[in-house]
C-alpha cells in the first residue's frame, strides 16, 4: 500500500513541483532586470553554484534521517525560491531565489530517486525502477508543457504577474510532500558523517564503468540543461513572446511521452543505442534548426526531446546499479554535485559567448561540444549494442 501510495504522490509532486509559469520566459526576465545575457545566465549558475554546496551535505541527511523528510525540506526551499524570483526587481533578489532553488534542488537530487528505488525494494519491484521512474518523471515535463502555455500568454501582459502565479504551485507541491510515506527499507543512522562520505566517494573512484558514465551524465546535463534554458533567446528572434511558450510545450509534451514510455523501449532497444543513436540525431536537429532559421526551427528543435526523456532513464537507470543501498542518495548528491559545479561555469560562459558573438553560434558551440559525452557513453557501454530482457511490471497509478 505505502508503494503505491508514495509512486503516486511522487508523480504529482513532480507535476507541482514542476509547473513553472516562468520557465518560458525565465532567462528574458533575469536578463532584462539584470542587464545582459551573461548576468540573466549568472541566475542559473548561481542556483547550480548553491546547489553544489548543498548536494552533499544533503545527501548524507537524506541516507542518515529519511527521504520524505529530505522532500518536504526541499519544497519549502522552493517556496522561498520562487517568492523571492517573484519579489524581483533587483539583480540580488534573483540572487537570494537562486541560492533558495539551488537548496532546494540539493534535497531533491539523489534522494527522490533514492525514496522511488527504496519504495520499490520495499515492495519487491527493484528491477522495475526504470518503468516507474519514466512515469513518475514524464509528469515533470507534462506540468512544464501545460504552464508554458498559460506563462507565455500572461508574459506578454507582464513578467511580474507570470513569477507571482508560479507561487502557488510549489506550494501545492510542499502539501503533497507532507502526505509521503517513508520506506521501511531505508533507516536513518546515526554515524560518522565523514566516513559515509568517503566511503560514497571511494566507492565512485573505484568504479571504472560508474566514473564513465558519471563523467558522461555531467557533461550530458550541463551542456544540454544550459543550451535548454538559453534557447528562449533564439526563439525570441523568430517567435513573438506570447508563442515561446508554444515552442517549450512541444518539448516538454514530447519528452514527457518519452519518460512514460522510457521503461518498455529501454527493454526493447537497449540503453547503448538509445543514448548513441538518440544523441547524435538530437543533436543533428538542433544543428539544422540553428543553421538554417526559419520560422520552423523552434519547433523542429523541441519535437526532439523525446529522447530526452527516454535517454535521462536510461542514464539514471545505468548509475544507480552501480550504486550501493548504503549511501545511494550520497552517491546521487555526489555525481550532481559535479554536475551543478559544471553547469555553472558552462551556463555562464554560453551566456558570455551569445554577449560577444551572437546567440546562435553559441548554442551551435554547445551542440558541437555534445559529442564528448557521446564518446563517454560509448566507452562506458563497451561500443555494442545490447537488448534488454522483458521484465514484467506493474503499472503505476499516477
Amino acid at each position: 500500500m505505502s508503494a503505491a501510495r508514495n509512486i503516486r504522490l511522487l508523480g504529482w509532486f513532480n507535476f507541482w513541483a514542476d509547473f513553472r509559469p516562468y520557465a518560458p520566459i525565465a532567462i528574458l526576465y533575469f536578463s532584462e532586470v539584470s542587464g545582459s545575457y551573461a548576468l540573466g545566465m549568472s541566475v542559473f549558475s548561481a542556483t547550480m553554484l548553491a546547489q553544489s554546496l548543498f548536494e552533499v551535505p544533503t545527501g548524507v541527511l537524506s541516507d542518515r534521517v529519511g527521504r520524505k523528510q529530505t522532500v518536504v525540506y526541499g519544497a519549502v526551499a522552493g517556496v522561498f525560491a520562487l517568492t523571492f524570483y517573484a519579489i524581483g526587481g533587483t539583480y540580488l533578489a534573483l540572487i537570494t531565489g537562486a541560492i533558495f532553488e539551488g537548496l532546494g534542488r540539493a534535497f531533491y537530487s539523489g534522494n527522490n530517486e533514492a525514496l522511488l528505488h527504496d519504495t520499490l525494494a520495499e515492495s519487491g519491484q527493484r528491477e522495475a525502477y526504470q518503468e516507474f521512474l519514466g512515469k513518475t518523471s514524464s509528469m515533470f515535463q507534462l506540468a512544464l508543457g501545460i504552464s508554458s502555455i498559460i506563462g507565455s500568454l500572461i508574459a506578454a501582459i507582464s513578467f511580474q504577474v507570470v513569477l507571482w502565479l508560479s507561487v502557488v504551485p510549489m506550494v501545492l507541491a510542499l502539501l503533497v510532500s507532507l502526505r509521503l510515506v517513508e520506506p521501511k527499507v531505508h533507516t536513518g543512522h546515526v554515524g560518522n558523517i565523514y566516513a559515509h562520505l568517503t566511503t560514497a566517494f571511494r566507492n565512485i573512484v573505484r568504479n571504472p564503468r560508474l566514473r564513465l558514465l558519471s563523467a558522461a551524465s555531467v557533461l550530458s546535463y550541463a551542456i544540454g540543461e544550459a543550451s535548454w534554458l538559453f534557447r528562449s533567446a533564439f526563439i525570441e528572434t523568430l517567435w513573438p513572446v506570447w508563442a515561446i511558450g508554444v515552442a517549450q510545450t512541444i518539448g516538454n509534451l514530447t519528452a514527457a511521452l518519452g519518460f512514460y514510455f522510457a521503461g518498455r523501449i529501454i527493454r526493447r532497444f537497449g540503453e547503448f543505442r538509445l543514448l548513441i543513436g538518440g544523441m547524435s540525431l538530437s543533436e543533428l536537429v538542433n544543428l539544422i534548426g540553428l543553421l538554417v532559421p526559419t520560422v520552423l526551427s523552434p519547433a523542429l528543435m523541441a519535437s526532439n526531446s523525446i529522447f530526452y526523456g527516454v535517454n535521462s532513464v536510461a542514464i539514471n537507470g545505468l548509475i544507480q546499479r552501480e550504486f550501493t543501498d548504503e549511501q545511494r542518495a550520497t552517491m546521487g548528491s555526489l555525481n550532481s554535485f559535479a554536475g551543478s559545479l559544471v553547469f555553472a561555469v558552462f551556463s555562464f560562459l554560453l551566456g558570455a559567448l551569445a554577449d560577444r558573438i551572437g546567440v546562435i553560434p553559441a548554442l551551435v558551440t554547445a551542440a558541437l561540444l555534445s559529442l564528448i559525452p557521446m564518446m563517454l557513453y560509448w566507452k562506458a557501454l563497451g561500443g555494442r549494442a545490447t537488448v534488454r530482457p522483458e521484465i514484467a511490471v506493474g503499472e503505476p497509478q499516477i
